[in-house]
């Protein structure tokens, strides 16, 4: 006698997998609005700097003098693209680029002065921002949303190439 075939009602989606979902839908969120800041960048008079340049600043504040391949490195963008963004920085003032002092060969940026000053000013401002919007959540939540952040930017840093 052979046992009636019944099909398998599809599983439940689990709470957690409900949790992951929403936090993808929110990890998509804060994605896409960063990109809307970077392409607010397009809209910049002359003397203003966008967010790619503030990262080459940051980059330059925390490491030190780079040369403009290393600079693009830490920052992960084209060196075709950092080299324009740092003569426009070194224009208005905020890097000098100089011959490396171990390898005359070599040309480095280093931050100025006022370019130290431009990003403590944006620090500032940004600290004074996530302050405001993150008064309410408690020490623990926000060590756990740094391991999660974290977590998540290696398997971005992991991730295969786009297939076709």
């Amino acid at each position: 006698m052979s046992t009636p075939v019944t099909a398998t009602p599809p599983a439940k989606p689990t709470k957690r997998n409900d949790e992951l979902d929403e936090l993808g839908a929110a990890f998509r969120r804060v994605f896409r609005s960063l990109n809307r800041l970077r392409g607010r960048d397009t809209h910049l008079g002359g003397s203003e700097l966008s967010h790619a340049q503030f990262e080459l600043l940051i980059e330059l504040d925390e490491r030190g003098e780079l040369s403009a391949g290393d600079l693009a490195a830490a920052a992960r963008l084209s060196p075709a693209t950092v080299t324009p963004m740092l003569d426009h920085l070194a224009e208005c003032g905020h890097v000098e680029r100089v011959r490396s002092e171990t390898d005359r060969r070599v040309v480095v940026s280093r931050l100025t002065p006022q370019g130290a000053r431009k990003i403590e000013a944006k620090r500032e401002a940004w600290r004074s921002r996530w302050e405001n919007a993150l008064e309410s959540v408690q020490r623990e939540d926000l060590r756990a949303a740094t391991r999660v952040l974290e977590l998540l930017g290696t398997v971005f840093e992991d991730a295969p190439a786009a297939e076709d």
